[in-house]
């Protein structure tokens, strides 16, 4: 299966023309710097402003706001050929197609106006801050809370886990809003009480970040510990025109975030299976190419047969989602089913390249470990068949 093949029914001229320049750039450009971003921990924040010079921030964001003016398939077409590029480090995909959706459903008009034009040229840099110690895929039981005071909510609590934490001067943070006196802080349990704030980190006392996560894969996404001590938030930066909507807002948005995680797997498996047949091909034991053995054959013709039956998955559902229509408890499903499949045919796959599938300098190896996190962010996978279960 050559990486060239790859097309699907809902992809138009334009998000093949947009494939084509996103592989050239990510290989030529930045493919080359990997090493450099995995020593450091992080991209730094020049590639944001790349990004933003070649169209790549905020692709389905309208023209109005600085974007690209595109649907979610531009998004998707990013997703996949970051992907196979191996470049797991860069958080434009959050940034882009889960945090920038956020302030256009939800932002009011002079939010949208402040924020999403540097968005698109990566002059901000954007985080949401969900996942709390001790709380994993259980959003209803974040402590993190922002009290009213006046014109200002002043934010206290902890997050973890966050993608972009070290670069991002844009964090939504996921929080239980009170009153300045706790009245009603029996009415801000559970999903009750929930709200997204905007918080501008330039100048905001009492915010920190805290260490850089050490993670056993995804060795250059910048991931952090995030701590707000009584930080003072203007009360404009509230999502949504009113308290208590962020467990309503967060539902409607994770569907598009669980099929990213899917469209990632996707690339992923495509471009293991690629390199594997080319170096069964190439590769020689006992006299000739292991792909002469029937073994190696059998297990590459297997693997091709989940890769195409995911896509075909995948595929069917970004139809449905570009219409409208992808809901909660399929996404969930794909989210769970093909990243399950991703992390066995990556397996399979580092089998065939024998000892050099366990050497850090083969792409292999860092689509091995980088494809574990995908059955557990956006949503465990015992979660996603649990929350697909309830629609049974």
């Amino acid at each position: 299966m050559a990486i060239d093949n790859f097309t699907s029914t809902w992809m138009t001229e334009e998000h093949r023309m947009l494939q084509d320049s996103a592989r050239r750039f990510f290989n030529e450009r930045w493919v080359p710097r990997m090493a450099e971003w995995n020593a450091a921990g992080k991209m730094g924040a020049d590639t944001w402003l790349e990004a933003g010079k070649q169209g790549m921030l905020c692709a389905a964001m309208p023209e109005a706001y600085g974007g690209g003016g595109g649907d979610f398939g531009h998004e998707a077409v990013l997703i996949i050929e970051q992907a196979r590029a191996n470049l797991s480090g860069f958080g434009g995909g959050l940034h882009s197609a889960i945090v920038a959706p956020y302030i256009l459903h939800y932002g009011t008009e002079a939010q949208k106006q402040r924020w999403l034009p540097k968005m698109a040229t990566g002059e901000l840099i954007t985080a949401i801050a969900m996942t709390e110690p001790g709380t994993g895929s259980d959003l209803q039981a974040i402590r993190t809370t922002a009290r009213r005071d006046g014109d200002h909510y002043v934010l206290s609590g902890q997050k973890t886990f966050i993608t972009n934490g070290q670069n991002a001067n844009l964090i939504i943070v996921a929080c239980r809003t009170v009153a300045a006196d706790g009245a009603n802080a029996a009415d801000t349990k559970g999903a009750k009480g929930m709200s997204l704030l905007v918080l501008e980190t330039e100048g905001a006392q009492g915010f920190r970040r805290g260490r850089m996560l050490d993670k056993i894969g995804l060795k250059s996404q910048d991931t952090s510990e995030l701590f707000f001590d009584d930080v003072r938030v203007s009360a404009a930066n509230l999502l949504g025109g009113g308290e208590g909507q962020g467990f309503f807002q967060l539902m409607q948005e994770l569907p598009q975030e669980r099929l990213m995680v899917a469209l990632g797997g996707i690339g992923a498996m495509e471009r293991a299976l690629t390199d594997t047949v080319a170096y069964a091909k190439e590769r020689h034991a006992f006299g000739k190419p292991i792909w002469s053995f029937q073994n190696t054959r059998f297990k590459l013709a297997e693997a091709q047969a989940t890769v195409l039956a995911a896509r075909a998955m995948v595929d069917a559902a970004m139809v449905a989602h570009l219409q409208g229509k992808l809901g909660v408890d399929r996404a969930a499903l794909i989210k769970y089913w093909v990243t399950d499949q991703q992390c066995k045919v990556i397996d399979e796959c580092l089998q065939l390249f024998g000892g050099y599938g366990y050497m850090s300098e083969y792409p292999i190896a860092q689509s091995y470990i980088d494809s574990r996190v995908q059955r557990i962010y956006g949503g465990t996978n015992e979660i996603m068949k649990e929350l697909a279960a309830r629609f049974m």
